[in-house]
């Protein structure tokens, strides 16, 4: 299989799959760089950063990064194409199916399954980013000490940002920027 014919596939099977958003999106990354070699999961929590302080949907721009950085133009558009292409197939065949359906006990049941499952996605997802930003894993492994485990930088500035956020006097793009700029300053 050439690189964008299999670029094509592996987002398209992730567009087809990833139920509930970019963050659904992060465990078929994170799969898709393991099995492709096009990028790392340090490349994957780069992705989500990048992602979360652009305009768009997080999916399309990580999308549009693999492809761009993995064969250039034509991978930049291939990539978001097909990961966008399964839901608009979806959305049609579902518009034309929901409205006749729509009260059934079995369309109800599956959308009640859904959930869940979405959940569950975005919840692995948030953990996997989680790990990889605020834990020093290979350095606690070399090391076998506790303290080396743990990026006490991050933590607090993680900690600080979810109560900023939760006061909800600062808008995120202003946590975003400022978080880019004690990342520089810091060097997290």
């Amino acid at each position: 299989m050439t690189g964008l014919v299999r670029l094509a596939f592996e987002f398209f099977k992730t567009g087809l799959f990833a139920i509930g958003g970019g963050l659904a999106t992060l465990p078929f990354l994170y799969e898709m760089g393991a099995t492709t070699g096009w990028f790392t999961a340090q490349d994957v929590a780069d992705m989500v950063a990048i992602s979360e302080s652009t305009p768009g949907p997080m999916g399309v721009n990580m999308a549009t990064y693999v492809g761009y950085t993995s064969f250039g133009l034509p991978g930049a558009i291939i990539g978001p194409l097909f990961l966008a292409l399964p839901s608009v197939i979806i959305i049609i065949l579902i518009s034309k199916i929901l409205i006749k359906f729509k009260e059934s006990k079995l369309v109800q049941d599956i959308f009640y399954g859904l959930r869940p499952a979405s959940t569950g996605l975005i919840i692995a997802a948030g953990l996997g980013v989680a790990k990889i930003a605020l834990l020093y894993l290979d350095k606690f492994e070399a090391t076998k000490n506790i303290a080396d485990l743990f990026n006490y930088k991050a933590i607090i500035l993680a900690v600080v940002i979810y109560f900023v956020l939760k006061k909800k006097d600062f808008h995120p793009i202003l946590v975003v920027i400022a978080s880019a700029v004690i990342g520089i300053i810091f060097q997290f």
